[in-house]
């Protein structure tokens, strides 16, 4: 039987990922009109900015010390480097394909949690990475030949994001929730400004940054909104669980985005995506209850 304090961890982190899984399908709308970096740049400036007002707001200007700053630094860059492959890869291709690829980041996670926090694995862990990983060559195999590896992205963000919920377990009880969240959007910010401009000056037409109608910025900062309260719940999860234990909630996403896909963009997925879907979620159910 799972403790209260594990129980309520899953509970946090089901809840924000099925936040940032809606937060994606809005991002998603917004395909071709603004590029995947502007976006990532307004969101999260505009995340950094509210949680900054709120935490001045709550806890004054002693609310702003930065404990284990370098770990911080990892955790802004990690999800500032997983929401420009994700966005990007959303843009590109179907909402439910990119999220069942970026399942795999549980994998990731319960492998780096035994290499960088030392915490417990076993058989079964590397097992349930080596089958999530030939469920994303399933999914891949249509949209490599499609995309080129551009359709890596949302491995990279899966990647990311396994540093993040490391990042999340590592400065668990350093600071306030609220702090904590202000401090990952305050780093990754800057660091998607950056990312977004070098795009501008790349020459690259996609990549051009113009003045945007005033629904995506609405639209931006609506998921800056629904984001801030996600990555809130799964860190408030990862202060009652360890990495490895929330890390499997992340599949309600799949549903969420499978739903969301065919009734606003009608991306019906194939077999062949379902299967591979399905062989992830497969090695996702097995880590969870070996972690039990």
């Amino acid at each position: 039987m799972l403790s209260s304090s594990v129980r309520s961890g899953l509970l946090y982190a089901l809840c924000g990922f099925a936040l940032l899984s809606l937060g994606d399908a809005i991002i998603k709308t917004i395909a071709g009109a603004w590029p995947g970096t502007a976006v990532a740049a307004l969101r999260y400036s505009v995340g950094a900015i509210g949680l900054g007002v709120l935490l001045f707001s709550k806890q004054g200007r002693q609310g702003f010390a930065i404990p284990m700053p370098k770990v911080q630094l990892i955790r802004g860059f990690s999800i500032a480097t997983a929401t420009i492959c994700f966005f990007s890869s959303i843009f590109m291709m179907p909402l439910a394909e990119a999220t069942a690829i970026g399942f795999t980041s549980p994998m990731i996670t319960a492998v780096l949690s035994a290499i960088i926090l030392h915490e417990r694995t076993n058989a079964a862990t590397w097992l349930a990475t080596i089958i999530a990983f030939g469920g994303v060559l399933l999914i891949m195999r249509p949209n490599v030949e499609e995309l080129g590896w551009v359709a890596l992205l949302p491995l990279a963000s899966a990647l990311s994001m396994a540093f993040v919920m490391i990042g999340n377990r590592k400065v668990a009880g350093a600071g306030t929730p609220l702090l904590m969240q202000f401090l990952v959007a305050s780093v990754a910010a800057p660091v998607i400004i950056t990312a977004a401009i070098a795009g501008h000056f790349s020459g690259i037409p996609a990549l051009q940054v113009g003045v945007p109608d005033w629904t995506i910025v609405a639209r931006c900062c609506c998921v800056a909104l629904t984001a801030s309260v996600g990555h809130w719940l799964i860190f408030m999860g990862t202060t009652h669980a360890s990495a490895a234990e929330i890390a499997p909630m992340t599949y309600v996403q799949l549903l969420i985005a499978l739903v969301l896909g065919i009734l606003i963009f009608g991306d019906w997925p194939d077999i062949t995506s379902l299967f591979g879907s399905g062989i992830i979620i497969a090695s996702g159910l097995l880590l969870l209850r070996k972690s039990r």
